[in-house]
């Protein structure tokens, strides 16, 4: 039997001999469900730590996916996340839990390629506000989390993932980093301090914990109307963490910041904070919870050095590409006045 550590990585997903395999799998899941293959399946996403294939058939689109050994616990997740809010997660067609494959329906257009501008804000409003609430509801099982292999990245434990991060793009400098790169890492490493400072903080704040999507970019977050506020439903789990819930906003405010061109103070993009919050408002005053969301966004970042690093070093950062410097540039914005800059 296969495990999520065999058959792995662009060269064996690029392989003849792994489509042969990978469609004929997914051939003998759809006939199970009762649908067939219609055309010629496409890959449109082949990354180091996950691929993914795009399938026609009889009852429409359906999108095949495999993840590398860091990101397996993403099979599980789906049924998990499906058994507690099923409205806000796609139901597997099929898994193999031992390959760490995943057969999934189509969700409807993803917001970042159905709207822009105002018309996205006001969709990600929405989906923000969902997504509270959908971690709201996993905070409960938070164990059940932890057991399915999603890395710990809870506040007391962020000064020792820190360190970790840092050991992690050190190593990588030692290889092949350049004068400028190893000037920046110099003064990340001047920040243990306050960095410790800042978890402590953020620990001290409360123990409200959950699933942190951690890549909540519009791209990811799927909708079945034409203005992306109904059947809001959310994808790609392959970089989620356990975490102070709030650091989740560090992608979606970072991007619709930059995407509408305005500061983090513009009503914009204080509506959006405020959207999601609103699924907290019974935990404190709203320029309370905006002080901790600030202070999780800032140690989330260190969760996405982290989650870069885990993707690239499962296939060897000689073949990153474009992507080997993702990890210091993640540290790097720990520098950023801004909570969300530099992410």
């Amino acid at each position: 039997m296969s495990t999520p550590s065999e058959g792995h990585g662009t060269d064996r997903w690029s392989s003849a001999a792994w489509r042969r395999l990978a469609v004929t799998w997914l051939d003998e899941r759809l006939a199970i469900a009762g649908s067939r293959r219609t055309g010629d399946v496409e890959q449109p996403h082949l990354r180091p730590w996950a691929t993914v294939l795009k399938v026609p058939t009889t009852s429409g689109t359906v999108w095949f996916k495999a993840c590398g050994p860091a990101t397996a616990f993403e099979i599980g997740l789906y049924g998990l996340i499906g058994r507690v809010d099923p409205e806000h997660a796609l139901s597997p067609i099929a898994t193999d839990v031992a390959r760490a494959w995943v057969l999934l329906p189509d969700g409807g257009p993803s917001l970042g390629d159905r709207l822009a501008g105002i018309a996205l804000a006001d969709a990600m409003e929405t989906a923000l506000a969902a997504y509270g609430h959908l971690q709201r509801a996993l905070a409960p099982h938070l164990t059940d989390l932890l057991d399915l292999g999603i890395t710990d990245m809870r506040p007391a434990i962020m000064p020792r993932r820190f360190e970790e991060a840092l050991q992690a793009v050190g190593a990588r400098l030692d290889d092949s980093g350049d004068a400028d790169e190893r000037a920046t890492y110099r003064r990340v490493l001047a920040l243990r301090g306050t960095v410790a400072d800042w978890c402590g903080e953020l620990a001290a704040a409360g123990d409200q914990l959950s699933l942190d999507h951690n890549d909540l970019h519009p791209w990811n977050v799927l909708a079945n109307s034409a203005d992306g506020t109904r059947g809001v439903r959310f994808y790609d789990w392959g970089d989620s963490v356990v975490a102070h819930p709030f650091a989740s906003m560090l992608v979606p405010l970072g991007y619709m910041r930059e995407h509408l061109g305005v500061g983090l103070d513009h009503p914009r993009v204080l509506r959006l904070r405020d959207a999601y919050l609103g699924a907290f408002s019974d935990l404190g005053p709203p320029s309370e919870l905006a002080g901790v969301l600030r202070l999780a966004c800032r140690v989330g970042k260190i969760a996405r050095a982290l989650t870069w690093d885990r993707a690239l070093a499962a296939q060897g950062y000689d073949q990153a590409g474009e992507f080997a410097g993702a990890p210091l540039r993640c540290l790097a914005s720990l520098l950023d006045d801004s909570y969300v800059g530099g992410a």
